[in-house]
């Protein structure tokens, strides 16, 4: 697979399984391994109680397929350690992913069964990429979700992703790269700065306050720094008499001040009245202290400008995985011709075939089903939409889905799909989701 856009990034190909090698050792054995296979990663099913799902990674994945390649540290530990044989080290040696690879767009809904990710390609090609496939989408539609959510009680007030602390270091990054594809306004993470293009904000937290010899100190020191127009921490003490020391030092240009424990919802309300009768009447108030979509629902009525949200969206809001599976759906025989394939396990069954896949809309342009053909393009009934964008033909990233050009394009396509929505996908309330998944066969 190859690229123009020259990501400098580590080979990603040991971020797999010890399996998945063994499994090309014996295909290649077998002489199985060139067979044309198609490999589809779906959701069997949606966490708990929700409604939807937003796809989020893929962009994050083709670059990384990009470097997924075998240069001699790899090979030399595999080698060292007897994962595989000479053959297939080999094999390894030359590997670079050529085949195609369709999909949801990130940004997209998902349901249960859809084919947010189709790779067609020889089994062998196809095959090794499971176990990163899997964590990248994973995680990261995972994230999507949540922070889809919690951009749907928040309403206009926009949400700040600030949850690098609690997770992985480039966890961290990806988080923030999904939440913003969900609808977040920035992130505190600058390397997810860097890499996608995001806006990243911060100011303070108490230690800063700490750090001086009083509050009026700290504040006085910080206004110096960014202007009146800063965001000022305002709990590590006492609320009201920094509220008044803040407005005091920045007048009615302060531009913030941040709540970080206690009662926000009544904290907020008298925090709000305080500032009007200063005169602050255009000093926003911002509010964070482990936020979830329940929290930001419940803070509605109360007079908060934003959220900063950070533990809750980085694990996925009691979510932390997509739970996607990939799996073998089409394969050529031994004459060249394409055969379903499917595990027929009755608590894991997988329909075979290669799908296709159409949202249904009604006159009013609201979605009421998630049509997928197997083997065939669904009908079009005349307003429906294709859900399904190639995104790698003959090994070649075709443009405009990665880096930060990707990010924007995904996080349109997410306004876009919670608009088609059934309104139903508002509700924090547990139920199904919000529109069937219906086969179409041959």
């Amino acid at each position: 697979m190859s690229t123009s856009a020259g990501w400098d990034r580590p080979r990603t190909s040991l971020y797999t399984d010890h399996y998945e090698l063994t499994m090309l050792q014996g295909a290649l054995q077998s002489g199985a391994a060139h067979r044309k296979s198609v490999f589809e990663a779906f959701a069997r099913r949606l966490p708990d109680g929700r409604r939807y799902g937003i796809v989020a990674g893929t962009g994050r994945l083709l670059e990384g397929i990009v470097n997924f390649r075998f240069g001699d540290p790899e090979l030399d530990y595999l080698r060292r350690t007897k994962v595989v044989n000479d053959q297939t080290l080999e094999y390894l040696a030359d590997y670079s992913f050529s085949g195609d690879i369709w999909g949801y767009p990130e940004g997209e809904a998902y349901f249960p069964n859809s084919p947010v990710l189709i790779v067609e390609s020889t089994f062998a090609e196809a095959c090794i990429l499971e176990t990163y496939l899997l964590s990248v989408l994973n995680h990261d539609c995972a994230i999507a979700s949540a922070a889809s959510r919690m951009i749907s009680a928040a309403g206009t007030r926009p949400c700040i992703e600030m949850g690098s602390r609690r997770t992985h270091e480039e966890s961290a990054a990806a988080a923030a790269r999904a939440a913003v594809i969900a609808g977040f306004d920035s992130t505190s993470n600058l390397e997810a700065g860097l890499r996608y293009g995001l806006k990243t904000v911060g100011t303070a937290a108490h230690s800063f306050t700490l750090l001086h010899d009083t509050e009026r100190e700290a504040f006085e020191a910080q206004i110096a720094a960014f202007g009146p127009d800063t965001s000022l921490l305002v709990d590590t003490y006492d609320v009201e008499t920094a509220v008044r020391t803040a407005v005091d030092l920045a007048g009615d240009k302060l531009g913030a001040v941040r709540l970080d424990s206690g009662d926000l919802v009544a904290q907020a309300q008298w925090v709000r009245q305080l500032l009007d009768e200063l005169g602050n009447d255009r000093t926003k108030i911002v509010v964070t202290s482990d936020l979830d979509e329940f929290a930001i629902a419940a803070l509605a009525s109360a007079p908060v400008d934003s959220y900063g949200v950070g533990t809750s969206l980085v694990t996925g809001s009691g979510a932390p995985t997509a739970s996607m599976v990939y799996k073998l759906v089409s394969r050529t025989d031994d004459t060249g011709d394409f055969i379903s394939v499917a595990k027929a396990a009755k608590n894991k069954a997988s329909k075979g075939g290669r799908k296709y896949a159409l949202r249904k809309l009604n006159e009013r342009g609201t979605a009421t089903a998630e049509i997928v053909g197997v083997g065939h393009h669904p009908e079009d009934d005349g307003n429906d939409r294709p859900l399904l964008e190639q995104f790698v033909k003959n090994g070649e990233l075709l443009p405009g889905w990665t880096g930060p050009e990707g990010v924007q394009r995904a996080r349109r396509r997410h306004a876009e799909t919670m608009r088609e929505l059934p309104a139903v996908v508002n509700r924090l309330q547990r139920g199904e989701a919000a529109i069937p998944t219906i086969y179409e066969e041959d």
